[in-house]
């Protein structure tokens, strides 16, 4: 059954607790698109050795293997999901997604991790490498620790096809128990 109305301002409270209702009964589906778009990202190489995928799922098993958190692992395996739309905001698109779901100081390790990743390619481009002193002032300083951290232990070093990497099948379980029950 869906509602009737027309426009939000004509709405009641019986409507917005069916709306939230069926947000609730539906929540599995955030876990199956995420999946579907990192599933999507085998496709696209844009001249890297490895794909974007296992560039994603090489990336959470160097931050599992490390023994990074749960939801460290989560955003390390999302950090770039963002480019199966665009590269050129695929930080930003990878962080929002990820910010029901994971707390503060890792969304803003994805959201900035563009630029803390700059220091080991950006001169190639006539970049600055250290773009992520930009960040110093606005993040706090376990924040910029763990951007730091995810960026050169783990994000810049995932593109060896020949790393025992982890399939995605083994973090769909995290996926699915950290997306159940946000549903705003």
């Amino acid at each position: 059954m869906a509602t009737s109305f027309t426009r939000m301002d004509e709405s009641t409270q019986e409507q917005w607790l069916h709306i939230g209702a069926q947000h609730a009964l539906s929540q599995g589906r955030v876990a199956d698109r995420m999946l579907m778009l990192l599933e999507s990202l085998g496709e696209i190489t844009d001249g890297f050795n490895a794909d974007q995928l296992t560039h994603c799922l090489q990336t959470a098993t160097l931050a599992e293997r490390a023994g990074a958190d749960e939801e460290v692992v989560f955003a390390s395996l999302m950090h770039d999901v963002g480019k199966a739309i665009t590269v050129a905001n695929h930080g930003a698109i990878s962080a929002e997604m990820i910010k029901p779901y994971v707390r503060d100081d890792v969304y803003q390790m994805i959201r900035v991790h563009q630029d803390f990743q700059g220091k080991h390619y950006y001169q190639h481009f006539g970049a600055d490498p250290d773009a992520r002193e930009t960040h110093r002032e606005e993040l706090t300083p376990e924040q910029f620790a763990l951007a730091a951290q995810f960026a050169d232990e783990w994000d810049q070093i995932a593109f060896d096809t020949d790393y025992d990497t982890l399939p995605l099948s083994h973090f769909e379980p995290l996926v699915r128990k950290l997306t159940v029950g946000s549903m705003l």
